[in-house]
């Protein structure tokens, strides 16, 4: 009963904030290394957007499909969830240090951190916080990563941390090239993201 939470739960982590890049990557691919250092350069600088989509998943136990609204601006996010899902009506706000996750006809839900208040409600652990990269098409920067580059030197496929991300395809906004559909790939969970609208800004530090 609980997976109608997951796709909110899992696109909360939106607190990695835009912290330096590190050298853990292994490459492969056909794209050119220093074309994806400079597109990974650009997309790191992103620290505000607005998204508007929809969300699949696959479980043994539960499927769906859900509509998804995905505000960021810096450290703060509004995340909300519509559709079967959701059961109507979903919403997830927030900072570092505080998560306030509010299920229609259900109640309101508090912790420090996504990955406490995943782990509370629902006891999984997962790599939440890594979203905040991978729906940019960037590997999280806190732990190792494999990469796989396309002929354009974008991500193609990514795995970290137990989960595998395909890069299915990307689009153009305000010169970024930024993911429009991609598949998360974990123990027993398959993800679906196809956003319909992106909306990049850069705010500042």
């Amino acid at each position: 009963m609980f997976l109608r939470h997951f796709i909110t739960f899992s696109f909360i982590a939106l607190l990695a904030g835009c912290a330096a890049l590190g050298p853990r990557e292994a490459l492969e691919g056909q794209g050119n290394r220093q074309q994806w250092r400079e597109h990974k350069e650009q997309l790191s600088q992103l620290d505000g957007w607005q998204i508007n989509g929809k969300v699949g998943i696959r479980a043994p136990k539960d499927s769906g499909s859900g509509t998804l609204f995905w505000l960021q601006r810096q450290e703060y996010y509004d995340i909300r969830l519509s559709g079967p899902l959701g059961r109507g009506a979903a919403r997830l706000t927030g900072r570092p240090g505080q998560v306030v996750l509010e299920v229609a006809n259900q109640g309101r839900y508090e912790a420090h951190s996504p990955e406490n208040l995943l782990e509370e409600q629902m006891g999984w652990k997962l790599p939440v916080s890594h979203l905040v990269w991978w729906v940019r098409g960037l590997p999280a920067p806190d732990s190792k990563s494999r990469l796989t580059l396309d002929s354009d030197s974008r991500l193609a496929n990514l795995e970290q941390d137990g989960w595998s991300v395909e890069y299915l395809s990307y689009t153009q906004h305000k010169g970024y090239w930024l993911p429009e559909r991609l598949k998360l790939h974990g123990r027993d969970l398959d993800v679906t993201l196809v956003v319909k609208d992106w909306q990049p800004r850069q705010l500042g530090h």
